[in-house]
């Protein structure tokens, strides 16, 4: 009897540990593309690329890698707690930060921005889909947080996506700050290793999910 309540409570215990951390990654809901935001009279500020980048982290069942990406340039418009923008982002700069040189980097680096012949698809095709982009279309607050809503382009396929950020001003600069959320590859078409489109994988699938954390900052313009 002990051992059953013992294993009773570990179950309970693991299954309010995945609900937790499901809650915690900030999961987002691709929808349709939404009309972008428009804020009358605004601050204008203009993105600055070597301050600004997407964090990245992929997973299998073996482990995960993780990199950066670079946001190319984009404007920021802010009017008290309103804010708009659009910023294109540079799929050419993939980079895979926890391997060294030598050690498995480049070869990951080109699958995913396809350069090896025969797998230009299989992530995100860079030669033929360069950039990337984000349009706000607003911005509302949920639970205390601000949660920011914009339509996500990658592959040419646009999806209206929603997570939770924080942005200042201070003087001539503006930083803007997302905490981690995940989006589902699928939805853009990204379908590679997917255990969700492809049933004969077995172990050797690749997680829908991509966790992102955008860290902007911008100028006056």
């Amino acid at each position: 009897m002990k051992k059953q309540i013992l294993n009773t409570l570990a179950a309970v215990a693991l299954v309010a540990g995945v609900v937790s951390c499901k809650g915690e990654k900030n999961e987002t809901e691709a929808k349709d593309a939404q009309e972008v935001a428009v804020v009358e009279d605004a601050a204008k500020f203009k993105v600055d690329a070597a301050g600004s980048t997407i964090a990245w982290v992929g997973s299998k069942p073996t482990g995960k890698h993780n990199g950066t990406i670079n946001i190319e340039n984009g404007v920021v418009n802010v009017a008290g707690d309103a804010i708009t923008g659009t910023f294109l982002i540079d799929m050419t700069s993939i980079t895979v930060t926890d391997l060294e040189a030598g050690d498995g980097k480049e070869s990951l680096e080109g699958h995913l921005k396809g350069m090896a012949e025969g797998k230009e698809d299989h992530f995100f095709n860079v030669a033929k889909y360069p950039t990337a982009a984000f349009e706000v279309t607003g911005v509302t607050e949920k639970d205390g947080k601000k949660m920011m809503q914009g339509n996500l382009t990658i592959r040419d396929q646009k999806k209206n996506i929603e997570f939770p950020v924080s942005y200042a001003v201070e003087g001539e600069n503006m930083t803007l700050t997302s905490e981690p959320f995940t989006i589902d590859r699928t939805d853009w078409g990204v379908n590679y290793g997917s255990q969700s489109v492809f049933d004969d994988l077995g172990d050797k699938f690749i997680s829908d999910d991509i966790e992102l954390t955008v860290n902007l900052k911008a100028t006056k313009a």
